[in-house]
């Protein structure tokens, strides 16, 4: 990635939306099916109806679970929400904003020695938009932190 872009006012929100909005429609898509199956087949007792119904519910919290990925940078940091975790970091401790070629996602090099995956931002089926919200990220990083000009 290359090209420096003025980084983008604070507060700033990178999420994968297309992904998310295909996430949410198969998940609501699926949960309202499995529930109509569930009360038109008459010859189900109820806990099988049940079952149905729990399992479009299981599906859909699958999906939105996948869904909650984002990076949210404000002033004083960056939280990074990936599947199951919350991580809240300072800008001091970004030191570089990666995104390679064949990379899932963002990967935020930090001052502990680490790399920590950030899921929000993830070229997927966007792909376009993700490089441009890396760089975004990149120049924040930049200009708050410590974070050093990138390859």
């Amino acid at each position: 990635m290359s090209a420096a872009a003025p980084p983008p006012a604070l507060p700033v929100t990178f999420r994968p939306t297309r992904t998310r909005a295909v996430l949410m429609t198969v998940g609501v898509a699926v949960l309202v099916v499995l529930t109509v199956v569930a009360l038109l087949l008459e010859r189900l007792g109820p806990g099988e109806k049940a079952s149905f119904i729990i399992t479009g519910l299981l599906f859909f919290g699958v999906l939105t679970l996948l869904s909650r990925p984002k990076v949210v940078a404000e002033e004083d940091g960056v939280t990074v929400v990936n599947l199951t975790t919350k991580r809240r970091l300072e800008w001091a401790e970004v030191l570089r904003v990666n995104l390679r070629p064949g990379d899932p996602w963002v990967y935020l090099d930090l001052a502990d020695g680490t790399s920590l995956p950030a899921m929000g931002i993830q070229p997927g089926i966007a792909k376009a938009r993700a490089i441009s919200d890396a760089r975004a990220l990149r120049a924040l990083a930049e200009q708050h932190g410590t974070g050093r000009a990138m390859d």
